[in-house]
Formats: C-alpha cells, structure tokens, sequence
C-alpha cells in the first residue's frame, strides 16, 4: 500500500510540474489542491501552491497557504522568510516582523531575512533596530549593494551623515551607480 501512495505522490508531483513547465498552472494548482486533500500537511504541496498563488498576484491566498504550512515544524525555514515577504507586501508589518524573526530564529545566516526585517522596521519607524538589522544583512552579503543603500538612508535619518558618506564612499569601491544614487538622493558628496 505504501508503494501505491508514494508512486501517487510522485506522479501527482511530476504532473504538476509538467503543468508548471508548459504553462497550465491553473491545473497545477489545481493538482497541488488535490494533494492536499489526500494530505492537508504535505509540505511540498503547501511550498508549490502557496509559490503559485504568490506568483499569479493572489498575496491574501498565499499568505493563507503559507500559513497552513509554517503551522507544520517540518516547514522550511524559507517558508518562514516568503511568508514575511509576502505580509511586508501587503502592509501587515507586525505579522513580517515576526515572520522573518522566526526565520532568523531557525537560521540566524539568512541574510535575506535580515534585510527584510530591516525593511519592515524602518516602516515601522524603528530606526535602531533597522541599523541592526541591515548590519547583519551587510555582514552575510558584503557585496550586495541593497541593504547598504537602505543602511545609508537609515543613517541620514538618524542624523549621521558622516556615517552615510563612509557608506557612499564604500559603495564606490564595488557598486559605483548605487554610490552616484545616493550622492544624488541625499546631496551628499564623498
């Protein structure tokens, strides 16, 4: 019997796929649903359709199905981090902070997380805590020009402009256009 719902499972998995490849992914989702009817807790199904309501621009439903799945401790942690995403998109700031603390809490090197932690919290007004945030962010992806140019305007913010120049200048070394985009939106010069 076991034999039996493992090859199910898989065919249902590869026919999904197959729909997903060929672009029919409303019989993909379709197919995803139907797994979870067999299995409200599969995590491949939860992660596949929550990733194709996501993609298709249904946020509220996706978030819902990403729900489902980080209620599961088998969820992966990258489940933790687009459920956050997904509730930063939609305004819900409260809700991605504690979704992407939770990702961080199960794998504090998701340099991810810790940007969109920084994200939610200079939403939030909580400049303090973004400057953190994006630090450990800068830390785990030094060359990744994005979550220095927030750390930057961050600092400008707070009423640190010699920290946001040390930024700028440090930008020019590896990422000269975002450097001139900061010069540019805040009237510094380095």
């Amino acid at each position: 019997m076991q034999m039996n719902v493992d090859f199910t499972w898989h065919w249902h998995k590869w026919a999904a796929i197959t729909c997903i490849v060929f672009g029919a992914k409303k019989k993909a989702t379709d197919i995803f649903t139907d797994m979870l009817a067999r299995d409200p807790k599969d995590v491949y199904a939860l992660s596949s359709l929550a990733h194709l309501k996501a993609e298709s621009g249904d946020q509220a439903g996706a978030v819902s199905v990403y729900q489902r799945l980080v209620s599961d401790e088998r969820a992966p942690v990258s489940a933790w981090f687009n459920l956050g995403y997904l509730q930063q998109e939609l305004g819900h700031l409260s809700d991605a902070e504690s979704s992407f603390r939770r990702a961080l809490a199960l794998n504090p090197k998701l340099d991810q997380a810790w940007y969109g932690l920084g994200l939610v919290l200079i939403e939030q007004g909580r400049l303090v805590e973004a400057t953190e945030a994006l630090e450990q962010n800068t830390k785990l992806q030094p060359m990744s020009p994005y979550a220095w140019y927030q750390l930057a305007r961050v600092h400008l913010d707070r009423g640190a402009p010699d920290a946001a120049k040390k930024i700028i200048k440090h930008l020019k070394g590896f990422e000269p256009k975002f450097a001139a985009q900061l010069e540019r939106e805040t009237g510094l010069s380095v």
